[in-house]
């Protein structure tokens, strides 16, 4: 597999694996076919892992820290992520080192390459803080005056290689903060053909992914494509049980064009967004797989490449996109 520059980062595969679908947040799986599809991934060339906590409560890096027993290949990565909220200052880097050791614990290792914040950043007043659940949420000043400070002291003590940010938050806070010192080695930015963050959406207007990869691009921040498929919206079909009016089901309905394109040109949807994915300016594309078989399909779709720009075209057209 391909390895391209990473913002300050090492090289990393064209894709990644992403730990969502090891989690089981993409339908049913098995801890051994997981186990496997880790194994298979790293055979594959894919150099990073992309985990979390909130993947399975923790079963993604158990599954990790299963498959390797601690003792990673030459060459492989590890990234993890805290969904710090909206704690007291005083408490920000304590909640953070606490994220990584139990991370650490479940990995059975003693350093992450990378650690990002996965709450969404949200600038103060914001209409994001009326919800009725704003636990995901961090304030932009907060990240400022205590996690940015927080991340780099973590670096020095040697627990972290790196820290990122999940790219969901209110865009522009995002784009602000991609211009700031100490700026995030990486992001982790919507790439899908709808430019949508379906369920993780939980602001008004419109989302800026292609915004925020050009921001990360011009100030040297590394990009992790994610959500190519949309959590499976962008897929023949998904496969697991959602109600009639979830983000996804209505992304799945958008797509209805996309899918009859694909069928017109005989080709897998599944496959065709990940190369859309592959496409757009980003340095890695995190899979959502559960299992070897998904995991085939996006290799097959990695040593496809990129969609040539006049498929790009048409895709833009039936999925309403202007260009």
């Amino acid at each position: 597999m391909h390895l391209h520059p990473f913002g300050s980062l090492f090289p990393v595969s064209t894709l990644t694996l992403g730990g969502g679908g090891l989690g089981m947040l993409w339908g049913q799986t098995t801890e051994d076919e997981c186990v496997a599809t880790v194994h298979a991934a790293v055979a594959a060339g894919i150099n990073l892992l992309d985990l979390a906590p909130r993947y399975g409560d923790g079963k993604a890096e158990h599954i990790v820290g299963l498959a390797f027993g601690g003792r990673l290949p030459d060459g492989l990565r590890i990234t993890s992520k805290c969904n710090l909220g909206n704690p007291a200052p005083d408490r920000v880097h304590g909640l953070l080192r606490q994220s990584i050791e139990t991370s650490l614990r479940l990995l059975q290792r003693d350093r992450l390459d990378i650690f990002f914040l996965h709450s969404n950043l949200v600038p103060d007043g914001d209409p994001m803080w009326n919800a009725a659940d704003v636990s995901r949420l961090t304030p932009l000043p907060l990240f400022r005056s205590h996690v940015r400070p927080a991340f780099e002291k973590l670096k020095a003590e040697g627990l972290i290689g790196a820290w990122g940010l999940t790219g969901i938050g209110h865009p522009d806070a995002m784009i602000e903060v991609l211009a700031e010192d100490p700026k995030p080695a990486a992001v982790q930015c919507i790439a899908n053909l709808l430019d949508s963050p379906g369920g993780l959406k939980f602001y008004n207007g419109p989302a800026k992914p292609r915004t925020i990869i050009a921001t990360a691009r011009s100030n040297g921040v590394g990009i992790m494509g994610i959500r190519a498929v949309q959590a499976g919206a962008l897929t023949a079909a998904i496969d697991r049980d959602l109600p009639a009016d979830h983000p996804e089901v209505r992304d799945y309905r958008l797509a209805a064009g996309f899918r009859a394109l694909c069928a017109e040109l005989g080709e897998d949807p599944a496959i065709v967004a990940h190369r859309y994915a592959l496409a757009l300016p980003i340095d890695t594309l995190v899979l959502g797989v559960k299992n070897r078989s998904e995991l085939a399909g996006c290799i097959a779709a990695a040593k496809a490449g990129p969609l040539p720009a006049d498929l790009v075209a048409r895709i833009d057209a039936v999925s309403g996109r202007a260009g």
